[in-house]
């Protein structure tokens, strides 16, 4: 087993597996924490070989749907698993079928794998806050133990909360191991490729007619802080286990983010929501799936106590300055946003004169023939 103690810290990680590497998140990981001097290897696990560079790291390409992952285990006498291909879009060519196949039973044989494994002693699962669902009547804020009002029916969302089921498992099982479960909210910034950053790049956004959710996003670059610090934490020296939110200071409304973004809203009655998101995916603009349609009806905010508490994780992007980068990434909208909110702040200051409908005259009684 590789372990090295410094006095009474010990250190976990000198050999590193990271899945979905071929996205660029993974290779961002990879290359960073090989940098960390308590770990000696890092291995980057894909089904395709990434179109980037990783470092010194060394490349497997291998399935992790396949029980093949095992040997690879086994192989390189892994010690810290991190579990990045859990994702809500495909990778090239692939469909939601392949996506929903990777997530779910891709995380059953990586479970499979690090259960059987005796030298594994550390696992991190990349997950998302989807898994709270969005509902009219949800809480103002998510707490790691809040219970959803209504679980995700479908997509990626769905498959999280699969996911999250197979861990709590593995965890039962293999109480030796420390599990950490990360959910994230929207992920965002200039390499972002989710399907809310498919949306945000539409000339026009569709919204849902009467409602301005509350959003909360992430930037990348705190992705791959707090996934650093998940792996192995040499400051504290402490076994980081437990499921945590990751999230920005602050929210946004919808309407805001349009703003900012210069992007004007094209407000539609719900079953027409639905049918503008069909016909998005039917020409593959945005993966407009029925949760990501309730998100951007009810939204949703969680805390980040446990994050800062337990972690010791502080995320240098608000969630306002997580969507000013990624909105700097994606050119100008239609409308400058300069102007615009401009235009919103003069109508917003207008004086306010209640109408007055004008008075009506008189009218005599007229009297009614064969009366006096």
């Amino acid at each position: 087993m590789h372990l090295k103690a410094r006095g009474r810290q010990l250190i976990l990680g000198k050999v590193v597996l990271v899945t979905g590497v071929a996205r660029q998140l993974g290779g961002r990981l990879v290359r960073r924490i090989q940098r960390d001097p308590e770990v000696d290897r890092v291995i980057g696990v894909d089904a395709v070989p990434p179109g980037h560079h990783l470092g010194g790291a060394d490349f497997v390409r291998a399935d992790i749907r396949q029980p093949a992952i095992a040997r690879v285990l086994a192989e390189h006498a892994v010690d810290t698993v991190v579990h990045m291909d859990v994702t809500g879009t495909p990778l090239g060519a692939g469909g939601r079928t392949s996506v929903k196949e990777t997530n779910v039973i891709g995380t059953m044989q990586l479970l499979g794998a690090c259960q059987k494994s005796p030298t594994v002693r550390r696992l991190v699962v990349k997950s998302s806050t989807s898994v709270y669902g969005s509902a009219p009547r949800d809480p103002a804020v998510f707490t790691e133990t809040t219970p959803p009002k209504s679980l995700p029916s479908g997509g990626f969302a769905k498959d999280a909360v699969e996911v999250e089921g197979y861990v709590r498992g593995f965890a039962r099982r293999r109480p030796d191991v420390a599990v950490s479960v990360l959910r994230f909210a929207n992920i965002l910034g200039p390499c972002a490729d989710s399907p809310l950053a498919e949306y945000f790049s539409l000339p026009l956004l569709p919204t849902v007619f009467g409602y301005d959710p509350r959003l909360q996003f992430v930037h990348e670059d705190d992705v791959i802080d707090v996934l650093r610090i998940a792996a192995h934490d040499p400051r504290r020296g402490t076994l980081n286990s437990g499921t945590f939110n990751v999230a920005g200071d602050g929210v946004l409304l919808l309407s805001q983010c349009s703003r900012r973004l210069g992007r004007p809203t094209v407000p539609v009655f719900l079953p027409a929501v639905r049918w503008v998101g069909q016909a998005l995916r039917s020409v593959g603009a945005s993966d407009f799936s029925p949760e990501q349609i309730r998100l951007l009806t009810h939204g949703r905010v969680v805390s980040t106590a446990q994050m800062r508490d337990t972690l010791g994780f502080e995320p240098k992007y608000t969630t306002a300055e997580t969507f000013a980068d990624f909105a700097r990434s994606r050119g100008p909208g239609l409308l400058p946003p300069d102007a615009l909110a401009r235009a919103v702040d003069r109508v917003a200051h207008l004086p306010f004169r209640p109408f007055t409908p004008p008075a009506v005259p008189a009218v005599s009684p007229v009297a009614t023939p064969g009366t006096e």
